[in-house]
């Protein structure tokens, strides 16, 4: 068999992918880790992306001389007092637009019935579209998703649970983040060689750097144009106008395909009201990428992670079939750290081979 350093390393990829596949067949070795991640996952997801929010601010409080586990509570109380201040400002509006929603729901999918079967007659639907395959796929579709709602309302109380357990640790774990986080590289510095240490600590500083530039950036974008939506909205009287720009918002956390994703609820909602409406609503839409194209987001973000759109495109696509949504949040950020290691590991590679031709 051929012995060389190739082989050697397929002989070793083989070796542990039959462990792997061996140690699958036994459910009690790899169901605790399964449920251990997916309990641990999204507190520790949320933690870490509210550590790299706050920690300059953890950083310019004890530049001032304040110790850090009092900065820690003070940012701690100033958040407390601005959910308090946005919750009594923001909460009373979003309940009487959802409870209007609610309670004109039945009147919008009617409106959407008759909006549907207008355009259905429309000459160029009709001899461009096979409708009533549409609507046959459409209805069993929502009679398949009525079914599964049906089927998981035992589900609710569970999912309620986690969702409150996980505002119960994030802020304890996001406690410890702040105030030991600085000590973690060297915690991961020392189980290296000491003459490894400074190429170590070159990489974690820019994953570092690459995550914290695009949770910072990509956070205070969507933020900016939530708020501009919002205001677009209010100007050209759209109804649910803030739960709208609230669902904007987080959607626009999605390179390039969140800003689509955000705009059809508000032209389904405009769709409903007129044809105007939708124009306006594009407007608005349009109006608020091309300010955050190109104001916001080259002032907030810059060029920082260098990826080529392409690239970006490609992540998300293949993310999304993957892992679904929480593989086109993830993409991005998870593509930026490892080119970062990849890029040093080659450089390393690549000097250790001089190194060793030089000797020789």
């Amino acid at each position: 068999m051929p012995d060389t350093k190739a082989f050697r390393i397929g002989y070793g990829i083989i070796i542990i992918l039959l462990i792997i596949l061996l140690a699958n067949q036994v459910n009690f070795i790899f169901q605790p880790l399964v449920v251990l991640v997916q309990t641990l996952f999204f507190p520790f997801l949320l933690s870490g992306i509210l550590f790299y929010l706050f920690r300059p601010l953890v950083r310019w409080l004890e530049k001032r001389k304040i110790p850090r586990t009092i900065s820690i509570l003070l940012i701690y109380l100033a958040i407390f007092g601005l959910l308090f201040l946005l919750g009594s400002l923001v909460v009373p509006v979003l309940q009487d637009q959802l409870t209007h929603l609610i309670q004109n729901l039945p009147a919008i999918t009617d409106a959407a019935k008759e909006e549907l079967i207008r355009w259905s007659h429309h000459p160029w639907v009709s001899d461009n579209l096979d409708w009533k395959k549409i609507m046959t796929y459409v209805t069993n579709y929502l009679n398949s998703s009525y079914k599964a709602i049906g089927a998981n309302v035992a589900n609710f109380f569970q999912v309620l649970a986690n969702i409150v357990m996980v505002f119960i640790t994030v802020p304890f774990i996001l406690y410890f983040m702040l105030k030991e986080g600085d000590r973690f590289p060297r915690f991961i510095l020392q189980w290296l060689p000491e003459k490894e240490r400074d190429q170590g600590l070159r990489i974690l500083s820019d994953m570092d750097f690459a995550l914290s530039s695009y949770i910072k950036g990509q956070i205070l974008v969507s933020v900016c144009v939530g708020v501009l939506v919002y205001i677009g909205y209010l100007i050209i009287g759209l109804e649910y106008s803030l739960i709208l720009a609230i669902i904007t918002m987080f959607t626009n956390v999605i390179p390039f395909l969140g800003p689509f994703l955000g705009t059809i609820p508000a032209v389904i909602v405009a769709l409903i009201d007129s044809p105007g409406m939708v124009v306006k609503v594009l407007v608005v839409a349009i109006v608020a990428q091309q300010i955050e194209g190109n104001l916001v987001s080259p002032l907030v973000m810059g060029k920082s992670l260098n990826i080529h759109p392409l690239t970006i495109i490609v992540l998300l696509l293949v993310a999304g079939s993957l892992v679904g949504f929480l593989g086109l949040l993830l993409a991005v950020p998870v593509y930026a750290v490892a080119k970062v290691v990849l890029s040093h590991l080659y450089r390393f590679f690549l000097l250790r081979r001089r190194q060793k031709r030089a000797e020789g």
